[in-house]
């Protein structure tokens, strides 16, 4: 930016020459009919404005009309743009939390879009006229697939596990063993949602070891819930105990306490059967506790919400709990809900249109081939930026879903080339900027950073001619890196 004179001007001095500045009106009236279609006028203008404005701020020359048009163009366009987008996620976590979670399958897609722009029958029966109940729609499925009696849906399985506390439990205490005190992402804590939900916490056992003993010596008079909850994001390993989940179970029932489960990941399949490490299903949970709650875009791999699943007595308590209108959900997750439901009734073609565990069960083979196969192509759209290899890798299942064990899995090993880059950024600046550069792609593609490469783990990819796509829009010089 040229630098100025900051001294005060005197009347010896000669008056600035003014800046040709063009006005609005004759910038607005001389800009295409299809831009003024496009964004409107009164948009335009305010744009127009705006980039004026910015002009008027600065000190260097005035562009040309077209220009000061294009730039307010500019901005329109970036205003239209949304900010949530299709992302590749090529992390080798499946279930990602931060970008979105499981992934529909086409028909649940299309039973959204259908109740999206018409009216529907949420809380309508169709048969009497009357008013209906909208959880009527995905009840009796989930209650066919889990064993359960009753179920209700709200928005997450954080607020069904608030909801079952508030309403079966609320100014009681609620035992629950040490080694389940867990924290799950953005510091959802088990104690702290006891206290939002009027509950007292009765703490057994410890961290690493609680017994049958230390549940009943716990549960008395002021006892209004026992809780299991599963440890989906971490593991203890070593020394230790937990009591066995049957006796407990009796326990409970012999002491009249309502036990519930939050069981988490709404795992509705053995996924043993698939190759897989096993995980505990929502049915083997209900033989053993009263009420189990859990999540609807995990393993389920349906939308967002929660399940609470269980007793008819205990649900109907849950149903009537002036929360459950707070919490509840819209037409457009039971539309998905129920399409990703009935997938479950054919469990012998589940694994080919149920996209999470389509992506959870593809073998290294595969993905390998897969590799290979982009791997030139990829060079090519890369080229003087990055060298491509491929690698083996391990992929996660994610959203605390088994956060042990791994997947095998194949990825496209990106290493940023250094022909133009300052000698004083080294390969981790050269990688954090060959991000940056695939995070700004038209469908941004969000890889790993480990040792000084990028990863692509193909796992979930499936959209190869997309990616390629994509990939060609890296037009700047390998020096921007």
């Amino acid at each position: 930016m040229p630098s100025f004179n900051k001294t005060r001007s005197t009347s010896d001095d000669p008056a600035p020459s003014p800046r040709r500045i063009p006005s609005v009106e004759r910038l607005v009236g001389g800009a295409s009919p299809a831009d003024l279609a496009a964004y409107g006028r009164i948009a335009f203008t305010g744009a127009i404005r705006a980039v004026l404005a910015g002009l008027r701020a600065e000190a260097g020359p005035v562009p040309e009309a077209a220009a000061i048009r294009a730039a307010a163009c500019r901005q329109l366009a970036a205003e239209r743009r949304p900010s949530l987008k299709p992302v590749f996620n090529l992390t080798g976590t499946v279930l990602h939390t931060n970008l979105g979670r499981a992934l529909l399958p086409r028909s649940a897609a299309e039973a959204v879009a259908a109740v999206m722009v018409q009216a529907s029958n949420l809380e309508f029966d169709l048969a009497t006229g009357a008013r209906g109940e909208r959880d009527d729609h995905v009840e009796a499925l989930i209650c066919r697939l889990t064993g359960a009696e009753a179920a209700v849906v709200v928005n997450n399985n954080a607020a069904a596990v608030l909801l079952v506390l508030n309403a079966l439990a609320m100014r009681k205490e609620v035992v629950v063993s040490r080694g389940e005190l867990v924290e799950i992402g953005g510091s959802f804590r088990v104690p702290d949602v006891m206290v939002r939900a009027g509950c007292r916490l009765r703490e057994v056992g410890t961290t690493n070891r609680t017994h049958l003993r230390d549940y009943a010596e716990a549960i008395g008079p002021r006892t209004g819930l026992v809780m299991k909850v599963h440890p989906s994001n971490y593991a203890i390993a070593g020394f230790t105990a937990e009591a066995d989940p049957e006796a407990l179970y009796a326990l409970c029932r012999e002491r009249g306490v309502p036990l519930a489960d939050d069981l988490g990941s709404g795992n509705l399949a053995d996924l043993a059967a698939y190759g897989l490490p096993p995980e505990p299903t929502v049915r083997a949970a209900l033989e053993r506790a009263d009420v189990v709650t859990f999540s609807g875009d995990k393993l389920l791999g349906a939308v967002q919400c929660g399940i609470v699943a269980g007793r008819t007595d205990l649900i109907a308590r849950v149903r009537k709990n002036p929360l459950k209108r707070a919490l509840r959900v819209d037409k457009m997750t039971y539309a998905a809900l129920e399409a990703v439901l009935r997938l479950y009734l054919h469990p012998e073609r589940l694994a080919e249109e149920l996209p999470t565990l389509r992506l959870l069960t593809r073998d290294r083979a595969a993905i390998t081939a897969q590799a290979e196969r982009l791997a030139p192509a990829v060079a090519e759209r890369l080229a003087g930026r990055a060298a491509v290899s491929v690698s083996e890798c391990v992929s996660q299942i994610g959203s605390g879903a088994l956060p042990v064990e791994t997947l095998p899995s194949a990825a496209l090993v990106l290493t940023p080339e250094a022909a133009g880059e300052p000698a004083r950024r080294g390969a981790g600046g050269r990688c954090k900027r060959l991000a940056e550069r695939l995070r700004d792609l038209p469908v941004p593609v969000i890889g790993r950073i480990q040792d000084d490469a990028i990863l692509l783990d193909l796992r979930t990819l499936e959209d190869e001619a997309g990616l390629l796509d994509s990939l060609a829009s890296l037009v700047s010089p390998p020096s921007a890196l």
